[in-house]
């Protein structure tokens, strides 16, 4: 039976804007307050990923959310018509307005931490929405990210889908951007690899000092016994703290992997070569840990390219290629190394570079922008069909976001009533493109 990794992308929001709410991510705090270009984020997200269905992987999109967040407005005390609680919350607690319009579920990178049917015990793909407790305008998504994804992986034969762990700082889980799975061939058994940035439970436990430590090892665990995975499939590895307060706020800005390759900077984690030699031993396979020394390239620029917040995928042909921002290539120190890695011997052979400005501007790169789903070809036939990427799906979308969406919001744009109505207008239109049914508040 075939085997795949599929990646789910986000469809970027009507409301994509740089309001500087991610504490701890230098790039969305750092473009605080610019316009943003709606309409170019989610057709540059359109072209990636329609551009790795044309290199014949298995692609597909989710929905965002239903933004603003009229619902969580009335749950904090705005009342009247949608309108006026729009205008009240804009003038008593704009932080809060913005909170309420944020487009960060672009990044379906922390929709969830899925599990595939290969690791499983009950043999079916598990699903756990992120609960995102650290930041509150991405606390209040895991609901609806459930519903989507009900929606679109709606077999329960094959998918088993679970509710988000409770709302609370000791089970912090940001989803698949600290989780990665390792394996020597998709449909195989593997490891997977789940990276905390603190224990919440031990108060004698390494954290970081400046910024937050987002995923517990608590959450990790608690996941990992929803998906029904043994104790030999998995390896938990503290993230360096240090690196943490250098902005590197989830692990997939330092490291990323794919099957049986690791791509990692030197000073990613703790206790390196001790959780290295685990997962050689449970993999029980050859691996390649790829390692970037800080003298080839420096936290700095790491971040500030998202060198590791890249996508390492494997073409139909079996080489693997990274799919890159061109933030990379504009990056001396980046772009140097990476025409190095492909002369190395690894399984990395391709770089690709795409343009994903408007996202990487608010803090999210290419593998921000994906959510990987492990699947045979069964599996793949059980998804909703219609949030597969192909050329009738990538005209549609395309004709709706030039239907629907401004080429320019601002923070102050927020506070306008007349978004209400594009969104709700241009999501209604999109469930019933995706065919997904009833998944936000205002159509229930």
């Amino acid at each position: 039976m075939k085997q795949f990794e599929a990646n789910f992308d986000g469809l970027v929001g009507p409301t994509h804007n740089y309001a500087g709410l991610s504490f701890g991510n230098v790039a969305s705090y750092s473009n605080a307050a610019q316009a943003s270009n709606p309409k170019a984020a989610a057709k540059q997200g359109l072209q990636k990923a329609k551009a790795l269905a044309d290199l014949g992987m298995v692609q597909g999109v989710l929905a965002p959310q239903e933004r603003p967040d009229l619902y969580t407005l009335r749950r904090i005390g705005f009342s009247g018509s949608d309108a006026e609680v729009l205008q009240k919350a804009a003038k008593q607690a704009p932080a809060l307005l913005n909170a309420c319009c944020s487009a960060s579920s672009m990044w379906t990178a922390n929709a969830a931490t899925v599990s595939p049917s290969a690791d499983t015990r009950d043999g079916k793909v598990h699903f756990t929405p992120a609960n995102l407790v650290d930041k509150l305008h991405r606390s209040i998504e895991p609901l609806t990210t459930g519903n989507i994804l009900k929606a679109t992986f709606n077999n329960d034969r094959h998918f088993k889908h679970h509710l988000h762990l409770p709302e609370h700082a000791n089970f912090g889980d940001e989803g698949a951007a600290n989780h990665t799975r390792l394996c020597s061939d998709y449909g195989k058994a593997g490891v997977e690899l789940f990276v905390y940035g603190q224990s919440a439970t031990n108060p004698n436990a390494p954290k970081p000092v400046k910024y937050p430590a987002r995923q517990t090892l608590e959450a990790s665990q608690a996941v990992a016994r929803l998906h029904q995975l043994e104790d030999e499939s998995c390896v938990f590895m503290q993230q360096n703290p240090d690196v943490i307060d250098q902005g590197v706020f989830h692990n997939d800005v330092i490291a990323v992997g794919n099957q049986n390759v690791l791509f990692y900077h030197e000073q990613a984690f703790l206790d390196t070569e001790s959780k290295f030699a685990e997962i050689r031993r449970k993999m029980n396979a050859e691996m390649h840990f790829i390692k970037v020394s800080t003298a080839q390239v420096s936290i700095d620029d790491a971040v500030r390219s998202y060198l590791f917040n890249t996508q390492i995928i494997t073409l139909p042909n079996g080489e693997m290629a990274i799919v890159a921002p061109t933030d990379c290539q504009e990056n001396p120190a980046v772009f140097a190394y990476l025409n190095e890695l492909t002369t190395l011997g690894t399984p990395i052979k391709q770089v690709k570079y795409f343009d994903v400005k408007q996202s990487m501007q608010n803090g999210g790169g290419p593998a921000c922008l994906r959510l990987r789903v492990a699947m045979n070809e069964l599996e793949v036939a059980a998804v909703n069909q219609n949030t597969l990427m192909n050329d009738m799906l990538f005209g549609r979308l395309n004709t709706w976001v030039e239907k629907h969406y401004r080429d320019r919001l601002t923070v102050a744009d927020l506070a306008d009533p007349q978004l209400i109505t594009e969104s709700r207008t241009a999501l209604d239109e999109l469930t019933q493109i995706l065919k997904l049914g009833s998944v936000y508040q205002f159509q229930k």
